[in-house]
C-alpha cells in the first residue's frame, strides 16, 4: 500500500514539498483553500503565487541566494524549473512572468499521478505526517490549531508589503530609458531620472503622505528586506539615494547625463507590458500613491494595474520548536515550511519545502536522513531555522554567506571567497544527489 502523507498551503514551499514527496512515489493530499477563500495579500487561484516581487534576486555563485538556487536546481526543484522557463531579462537577478511561472507549477501539481488536491480550508491538522506550509498568512481558521502546538512565545510577527505594478505604455520614455541595474548585466531595466530639487521635493510629499490602516503597524515593526519607500524617506533624506534609487553608474545612454537619484523598474511579465517598480514597497492609500509616485517625471500619468500594499506577516518562534528537518519537536509527525517558519524570501521559502519534504519521504522509507551540512546553503539555513535566537528576538532570515560554514583560510577578495564557499557546497550536494538512495 501506497504512504499517505498531507501537506497544507500550495505556495512556494507547499508546492515543492508535494511535488519531491510525490516524486518519491508517496501519495499526497494537497489541502489549499484558494480559490474558495483568499488571504489580504493574493489574488490568483493558481499554486506558488508570487506576491511581492517577480525577482528571484540574483544569480550568480557569488552571491548567497544564487548559490542557494544552483543547489534547488540540481537537486530537481520545481519551482526552480520553473522559473527557468519564465525568465525575463533582469540583468543579473532571476524574474519571472509571475502567471506563466505559476499557471506551470500549478498545471504540474494537479498533473501528477500521485497527488491529490483537496480544496478547502482546515481548522485542524491531518491524520498522520503533514507539512504546513500555510504561510505567514496563515487563515484565522488554522491559526487556533497553530497556537496550541506552539504555546507561549510560539508566534512572532513583522510587517511586510509590495511594490505597485504599472503598465509600460504609461511610462513616457522620453524622460526615461533602458539601463542596467547599478552598471550589471544588460539593459533590462526602465530608468527613471530625478534633478536634484525633483528628488528632495519626492522625499518631503513621501515622509509625510498618508499611509493606509494597517492595524497595529509602527515603523519598527517592518521586514528590513521589504522596508517600505515611506519609511525609508523618514529615515532621512539621503536614505533613498543609497538605496532603491543609487544612481551609481546609470548615466542616459545618448547625453551621458548623470542624474541625482533614479527609480527603476524591472519587467514583471514575458510581453513586456507589465512594470513593477523596483524596491518601492508601501503601505500609502491608493490615492497617495498616485498623487506622490506621479512627482516621478516619466511616471506622471502611469497606470496602476496593481497598487502597492501591506500585510501583517506571523511566523513561528522556530528555534523553540522545530528541529533541523523542519519538524515539529513536540509532535514529530508534523513538520513545518516557507515564510512561517522564519526563512524569509520566494528562494529560501522552496529550500524549506523541500529539504522537509526530503528527509520526511527518507524517514517514512526508513532511511536515514540527508543531513545537508552547514557547508551547503540548504542546510545552512535549517541549521539557522534550528538554532537562531531563542530570546525572542529571532527574526526572519534570507540566505547570507554570514551563516554558512567558513573555509577555514582567509581569501582578501570576496568574490572568490564566496566562489570558493559555492563550488565547496555544490560538491557536497552533489554528492548527496548521486546516491544510490537520493530518489528512492
Amino acid at each position: 500500500m501506497t504512504a499517505e502523507v498531507s501537506v497544507v498551503g500550495a505556495g512556494l514551499a507547499g508546492s515543492e514539498a508535494a511535488w519531491q514527496l510525490a516524486q518519491r512515489g508517496l501519495h499526497v493530499r494537497l489541502y489549499e483553500m484558494k480559490p474558495h477563500k483568499m488571504t489580504p495579500a493574493h489574488s490568483s487561484p493558481l499554486f506558488s503565487e508570487l506576491v511581492c516581487s517577480n525577482s528571484l534576486r540574483g544569480d550568480d555563485l557569488s552571491n548567497a541566494v544564487g548559490l542557494l538556487k544552483e543547489e534547488l536546481r540540481r537537486l530537481g526543484s520545481l519551482i526552480m524549473a520553473s522559473a527557468e522557463r519564465h525568465r525575463v531579462p533582469a540583468g543579473g537577478a532571476l524574474a519571472v512572468d509571475r502567471t506563466a511561472f505559476a499557471q506551470t507549477i500549478t498545471d504540474a501539481i494537479r498533473g501528477h499521478s500521485n497527488i491529490e488536491v483537496i480544496e478547502r480550508e482546515l481548522t485542524e491538522f491531518p491524520a498522520g505526517e503533514c507539512i504546513v506550509a500555510t504561510g505567514p498568512l496563515t487563515s484565522e481558521g488554522l491559526i487556533p490549531a497553530i497556537a496550541e502546538k506552539c504555546p507561549g512565545e510560539g508566534f512572532l510577527h513583522f510587517y511586510d508589503a509590495a511594490a505597485p505594478l504599472i503598465a509600460f505604455d504609461s511610462i513616457d520614455m522620453t524622460k526615461a530609458w533602458f539601463g542596467s541595474r547599478y552598471n550589471k548585466g544588460t539593459a533590462d531595466y526602465v530608468n527613471c531620472p530625478m534633478n536634484k530639487e525633483e528628488y528632495e521635493a519626492f522625499v518631503r510629499e513621501l515622509a509625510a503622505a498618508k499611509q493606509a490602516e494597517v492595524h497595529g503597524f509602527e515603523d519598527s515593526g517592518v521586514f528590513e528586506g521589504c522596508m517600505p519607500v515611506e519609511v525609508m524617506a523618514r529615515r532621512g533624506e539621503d536614505t533613498l539615494r543609497y538605496g532603491p534609487l543609487k544612481p551609481i553608474g546609470l548615466r542616459h545612454p545618448e547625453t551621458g547625463e548623470a542624474y541625482y537619484a533614479v527609480v527603476q523598474l524591472r519587467r514583471d511579465n514575458d510581453e513586456g507590458s507589465v512594470y513593477n517598480l523596483v524596491g518601492f514597497q508601501t503601505h500609502l492609500t491608493f490615492p497617495e500613491q498616485r498623487r506622490v509616485f506621479g512627482m516621478i517625471p516619466a511616471l506622471r500619468d502611469a497606470e496602476y494595474l496593481r497598487y502597492g500594499k501591506m500585510h501583517r506577516n506571523t511566523f513561528i518562534n522556530s528555534p523553540k520548536m522545530l528541529d533541523r528537518y523542519y519538524r515539529l519537536r513536540s509532535d514529530e509527525r508534523l513538520c513545518f515550511a516557507g515564510q512561517m517558519t522564519g526563512v524569509e524570501g520566494y528562494v529560501e521559502s522552496c529550500a524549506s519545502g523541500m529539504l522537509a519534504a526530503l528527509e520526511m519521504a527518507r524517514r517514512i522509507k526508513g532511511l536515514p536522513p540527508l543531513d545537508f551540512s552547514r557547508e551547503t546553503a540548504i542546510g545552512a539555513l535549517a541549521l539557522y531555522i534550528e538554532n537562531g535566537a531563542v530570546s525572542g528576538d529571532f527574526q526572519p532570515m534570507n540566505i547570507n554567506f554570514g551563516i554558512i560554514e567558513p573555509l577555514g583560510e582567509r581569501i582578501r577578495q570576496k568574490r572568490e571567497k564566496n566562489l570558493r564557499i559555492a563550488e565547496r557546497s555544490l560538491a557536497v550536494i552533489d554528492e548527496i544527489v548521486h546516491r544510490e538512495d537520493f530518489a528512492l
